[in-house]
């Protein structure tokens, strides 16, 4: 996803009415943080919540994203939340060309990780991973969220 009228690009400071943009996101936790508010407070906004266990969808796969660009894409180059009918459409940007093995391929068996991948891909989607031109590579996604039935 490349930055566009309505995206909300942490490191310029750029925030949707009634959402607090973090001056860095620098984890996971602040990307989580900065998501659920944006989802709250814009996607559902005056009239409209969002259901919480698209909540924790949303969560999961911000966490997954963002921990991968840490550990496994040489470090968080960027993160985008932006706002869609459908729900939220998150960026991340990492400083590694290296893409993720395919979407279904579960893990060897090893000890701990290699489940994040195909989690993403079952909560997200919309699911697009492009290289950059200064290097490095963006994994965007569509969180679908749905309001509370009244």
């Amino acid at each position: 996803m490349e930055p566009s009228e309505g995206t909300i690009t942490v490191s310029s400071g750029v925030a949707p009415p009634g959402v607090q943009a973090p001056a860095v996101v620098d984890s996971a936790a602040t990307a989580r943080a900065y998501a659920e508010s944006v989802a709250r407070a814009q996607w559902g906004g005056p009239g409209r919540t969002v259901r919480d266990e698209d909540v924790v969808d949303l969560l999961l796969v911000v966490s997954e994203l963002v921990t991968n660009a840490i550990r496994h894409g040489d470090g968080l180059a960027g993160f985008e939340v932006r706002p869609t009918p459908e729900g939220l459409r998150i960026a991340v940007h990492d400083h590694s060309a290296v893409v993720p093995r395919a979407v279904y391929a579960f893990p060897t068996t090893h000890p701990g990780g290699g489940y994040g991948w195909p989690l993403v891909a079952r909560l997200a989607r919309d699911i697009a991973v492009d290289l950059r031109e200064g290097g490095g590579k963006t994994i965007s996604v569509l969180v679908p969220l749905r309001p509370v039935s009244t």
